[in-house]
């Protein structure tokens, strides 16, 4: 079904796992694992227990015998590509107004976070932030010093040029259900959480961190 997908791209792990495993309960037709198979060789995987659940198939195993499994076979490297740069902002029009953006030069394929920290690097006094480990990945608490506040109802929101970036690393337009990144709400916060260690910018994508109201 739809290309070899079963269900979604994290449930494949345990699928495949499944399916290599009980071979001799196909019938009447042998299943076609090369289009399931195709369908992970070309994810970037990049939450640990996906990773965790997609690995024992990759070599015929599933978690059962995932004891003898010595090694996973290598993948080819992709060649070099040319480091991409991407400008990011730090603005805040809510009290003692201030605004600064930076051109980075990272190289390609690098997240957000990566972008943030290269800014840092540049100029330590401005791009400063803080963040805190959570279990879905970095969490962005402060920028420049100024930290987000539930009392007064703050957070850092992040945008692609002028469209908030939103669950998924998608851009799109916030409404009633559109869970944008640095919601403070920590129980609703894929995006916020996970969103900087995850979202890959384009080249001279233009990422805005603006501290907003909730």
């Amino acid at each position: 079904r739809r290309n070899g997908m079963i269900g979604n791209i994290y449930s494949m792990g345990l699928a495949l796992q499944a399916l290599e495993t009980s071979s001799e309960f196909y019938a009447p037709r042998k299943w076609d694992r090369a289009q399931a198979f195709h369908v992970v060789y070309n994810h970037d995987y990049t939450q640990p227990m996906a990773i965790a659940q997609v690995l024992p198939p990759l070599v015929g195993k599933s978690y059962l015998n995932a004891g003898g499994v010595c090694q996973v076979p290598a993948l080819p490297l992709s060649p070099p590509t040319a480091p991409i740069t991407v400008q990011f902002s730090i603005t805040n029009t809510l009290r003692n107004y201030f605004h600064y953006s930076i051109s980075v030069c990272v190289p390609d394929n690098s997240t957000l976070l990566q972008v943030m920290k290269v800014a840092r690097n540049e100029k330590p006094d401005i791009f400063c932030f803080k963040t805190v480990s959570t279990s879905l990945g970095p969490y962005v608490t402060s920028i420049h010093g100024l930290a987000g506040n539930t009392d007064d109802r703050t957070y850092w929101q992040f945008f692609s040029s002028w469209s908030p970036l939103q669950q998924g690393g998608h851009v799109g337009l916030v409404g009633h259900k559109a869970l944008c990144w640095g919601s403070p709400c920590r129980s609703l916060t894929h995006l916020s959480a996970t969103g900087v260690g995850t979202y890959k910018p384009k080249n001279w994508e233009h990422i805005q961190a603006i501290f907003s109201t909730y």
